[in-house]
This record gives structure tokens, C-alpha cells and sequence, in this order.
């Protein structure tokens, strides 16, 4: 039935039938032998379509704000090496606001970000809680203080901060808001690195991620100030749009990042 399609469509005898049987018509043996090209070219473009899929399930596109990615992303990574070697990742930094724009607009497969509550429009899993420390030059009149800070004393000093659409900017900026104060910038820069290297010059206070700062505080190249009436903890969250499933690759990031035990010291 399907040879007698192919010769309505073609318009030719393909088969010469008998009683006896059939047997291929010279026109028969002409289109086989033209067929029989088309069909490598066929089976070249399904074994490439293959590898493009099979490339795809190993792709990792990532986005992280820039403490996920220095400070907890290179870990994940090495982790996912070692259970999936084919795995090409490529990783986008920037802050928070940044990376749920890349992942809302599909640019990335997984986002990593920092902050007190999810985006609104994006599936989310939270991962674990990262503390937020102030920090002073060694020099520092706070620095030999034996008494916690207030509130009203830290909204009252100028501080060096993120960018706005930093997580950490958008913690301490909640936080002071309940207590119906404001923060006050001395410099606003744009990565961690940056803030670390002004704070230990003695430019003006900070409040960072107790990550970024743990070398730091144990070579007493920056002292830790407690603060009496604030809780300055945020939430790191994997953020991914609803629409698809993840590749296998990315879904065992995944796992990895919501097994880490991670914990910054006391």
C-alpha cells in the first residue's frame, strides 16, 4: 500500500507485479539508488538533531548574584563535575534584580539570588539563610565598642552600599524601614569586593554578607558590630520560570544546591 502511494505521488511504476510476485521496474531501480542518498542525508540530520538534545540536556545556563557566585556557586560546580562530566556550564553575575530578569525572560535556565522574600512571577526554592554582619576597619571608633549599636545609630551613620536591586541593600532597607528609619549612603559600589576593600580603608561602616567576610574577620582586618535591636538575615533562593522542565543537568545542580549544608561559623 505504501509503494503504491509512492508511485501515485511520483507518478511512475516502481513494481512490476505478477502472479509470481514483484520485481523492481528500471525506473524502480533508478529511484532506490537516488532514495538511497536522500536517506544518508536523513540519517545525518537525525544523528545531528540527536547531539543538538543531547548537548542541550548538558547544558547549565546560570545566573547569580555576586556573593552566590563567588562564594557558593564554584562549589555547586565542582560537585556537579564529578557526577555529570559532560556538563558545559556558562554563568551570567550581576545582582538580584539582574538575575530574575534574565531568568524571567528565559536568558538563563537557574538563577541564584539573595534576598527577604521570592519574586512574585517565579517558581523559587529556598536554599539556605545567609547572615548579614556590619563591619568596620580595625581603626574604627566602633570597633572598640563593648555595647551593641542601635538601629537609629546605624540609619544615622553614612554608609557604604550596594547598588539599589542588591539583595543585601534590599535586607538592610526592610529592616530599617520596620523600625521607621532610612539608610544613609556614604558611597554606593558595585560589588562586594569593592565594599570589602572601602570598608577596611576606613571610609564608613558596611553590612555584607557574613560569607564575604569570614577571611576577613579572622586576620582582624575588619571587626563585626552587633547590633542591638536588628535581625539582618536574608534568604538564598534558585529561582526558575514554570514553563519547562529542567534538563538533567540542571535538575541535579538543583539537588546539589538544596543539599548543601553550608552554614556560616558563629
Amino acid at each position: 500500500m505504501r509503494l503504491r502511494a509512492l508511485e501515485g505521488l511520483l507518478q511512475i511504476s516502481l513494481l512490476d507485479r505478477s502472479t509470481k510476485g514483484a520485481q523492481l521496474t528500471a525506473a524502480g531501480m533508478a529511484t532506490a539508488e537516488w532514495a538511497a542518498a536522500i536517506l544518508g542525508d536523513m540519517r545525518t540530520l537525525l544523528a545531528g538533531t540527536a547531539a543538538l538534545r543531547t548537548d542541550r540536556r548538558s547544558q547549565v545556563r546560570l545566573a547569580a548574584s555576586l556573593t552566590v557566585a563567588e562564594y557558593l556557586v564554584p562549589r555547586w560546580l565542582r560537585l556537579l563535575a564529578a557526577q555529570v562530566p559532560t556538563a558545559k556550564v556558562s554563568l551570567d553575575m550581576g545582582n538580584t534584580a539582574h538575575v530574575s530578569n534574565l531568568v524571567t525572560r528565559g536568558k538563563v535556565d537557574l538563577g541564584f539570588i539573595e534576598g527577604p522574600r521570592p519574586p512574585g512571577r517565579l517558581r523559587s526554592r529556598e536554599l539556605l539563610a545567609d547572615e548579614l554582619v556590619i563591619v568596620v576597619a580595625a581603626g574604627h571608633p566602633w570597633s572598640k565598642r563593648r555595647r551593641p549599636i542601635s538601629a537609629h545609630q546605624l540609619a544615622g551613620t553614612a554608609l557604604l552600599l550596594r547598588e539599589p536591586g542588591s539583595g543585601t541593600r534590599e535586607v538592610l532597607v526592610d529592616a530599617l524601614e520596620a523600625h521607621g528609619l532610612c539608610a544613609t549612603a556614604a558611597m554606593e559600589l558595585g560589588s562586594t569586593t569593592a565594599i570589602k576593600a572601602a570598608a577596611m580603608s576606613g571610609a564608613a561602616p558596611t553590612v555584607v554578607s557574613a560569607l564575604a567576610v569570614r577571611a576577613e574577620l579572622r586576620a582582624g582586618q575588619l571587626v563585626a558590630i552587633d547590633c542591638a535591636d536588628l535581625r539582618l538575615e536574608r534568604k538564598i533562593r534558585a529561582i526558575w520560570t514554570s514553563t519547562r522542565a529542567h534538563p538533567p543537568a540542571v535538575a541535579r545542580l538543583l539537588a546539589i544546591a538544596s543539599r548543601d549544608e553550608h552554614r556560616v561559623p558563629a
